[in-house]
């Protein structure tokens, strides 16, 4: 089931609207904290009270075209300049483009936002839009600005690194680590045995008064685009309807669920993977949570993506190609393994020993450039009232 099959520049941007953003005075969502050291999947799509636009964003890149035909392959310094708008907190990804510049002599300048903030920035900005490359933080935004006309044919030797389930179809963004849903809950209440599953199953009375979820949640929306692509509308809004009748605690994102469930707080949440080992890194060893890990296809083992595209107006396509391919070459992915704790998607990099490998977990089915429908499931979590 495909649904939606284009976001307009118009209907994204209205969608995403209630907040200007400060940079460039562009009016698209305001929803997401673009601070500097927030995590990206903890950013909401409904305004939050702390809401607030980071000053620090760098400046626009010139127009000027950096220019050196003469530039060799990967690794070798060439100079000039990259921008990249990014849906990806700084404090996940500035190191790894700091290295990036160290190696290249590129320089990169970013502008830090939302996913959805970034995505609607360029729509609106079109062929005068200043970014060369779109790092968002879910295949759904790439997939919307892939359909939209916005993004170029990433080189075919970037796309062969990367497994098909987590890159564009024809070529137009390419994931760089991966993230699996997954159901956070306090080990002394539960054992892993104890728990269903199918993410379906935890609609039942069973579970009232002991769930945690964020439906502000971008990934948690992105999921629920998900759910309505694999199992229908019907099923979607049935299955919202009834967690939501079981009297659930609400979050804003996934790092409150996560440190609830540490505290005892809520028994259960709905959560990406890798807050948890965060927190045990941090803590050094058990921190009183686990998570379930969703095998046999099943829904609520998502595995989604942050990844790029390189822009059809970039002015920097070399500089952009050779980011890209640095972010899928050995040195990134084991960043994004024993760093951001995420799923390495390119080489030969294993994840981080606690977390099961990608072939361990038979992922759902779909495309993940079909997630690109965002308006229709916000319409929906307002329907239910989630919004």
């Amino acid at each position: 089931m495909r649904i939606n099959p284009r976001f307009s520049r118009r209907r994204l941007v209205r969608t995403m609207a209630g907040g200007a953003l400060v940079f460039g005075a562009i009016p698209i969502l305001g929803a997401c904290s673009t601070q500097s050291n927030r995590t990206d999947d903890d950013a909401a799509t409904e305004p939050a009270a702390d809401d607030s636009t980071d000053d620090a964003a760098v400046e626009e890149a010139d127009d000027t075209e950096a220019s050196d035909d003469t530039a060799a392959a990967n690794g070798e310094s060439i100079g000039g300049q990259v921008t990249l708008y990014s849906g990806r907190g700084q404090d996940l990804v500035q190191p790894i483009l700091d290295r990036f510049s160290e190696q290249t002599g590129i320089e990169v300048r970013v502008r830090y936002g939302d996913t959805a903030e970034m995505a609607a920035a360029i729509l609106e900005e079109g062929s005068n839009s200043p970014a060369d490359i779109y790092y968002g933080q879910d295949a759904g935004a790439l997939g919307a600005l892939a359909l939209n006309g916005m993004t170029r044919q990433i080189p075919q030797s970037s796309l062969d690194l990367v497994d098909s389930r987590f890159r564009s179809p024809d070529g137009h963004w390419v994931g760089s680590s991966g993230r699996a849903r997954t159901v956070i809950y306090d080990t002394d209440q539960f054992d892993e045995g104890d728990l269903p599953g199918s993410i379906l199953d935890y609609a039942d009375p069973q579970w009232e008064n002991m769930l945690g979820w964020a439906p502000t949640n971008g990934s948690f929306q992105a999921w629920v685009t998900a759910l309505r692509i694999l199992e229908g509308e019907d099923v979607a809004r049935e299955w919202l309807e009834d967690i939501h009748a079981l009297n659930p605690l609400v979050y804003e994102g996934n790092t409150p669920i996560v440190t609830a469930a540490m505290a005892g707080e809520v028994p259960a949440g709905f959560v990406n993977h890798y807050y948890l080992y965060r927190f045990q890194a941090e803590e050094g060893g058990d921190v009183g949570a686990e998570n379930y890990f969703f095998r046999d296809g099943d829904i609520g083992g998502l595995i989604n993506v942050a990844g790029m595209a390189i822009l059809e107006p970039s002015r920097n396509v070399e500089q952009a190609e050779m980011l890209v391919e640095f972010m899928l070459q050995d040195e990134a992915q084991e960043y994004f393994a024993t760093e951001t704790f995420e799923y390495p998607l390119a080489g030969n990099i294993d994840p981080a020993a606690e977390i099961p490998g990608l072939d361990e977990l038979e992922t759902p089915d779909i495309d993940l450039s079909n997630l690109e429908d965002l308006e229709g499931t916000l319409a929906l979590l307002q329907e239910v009232g989630l919004i």
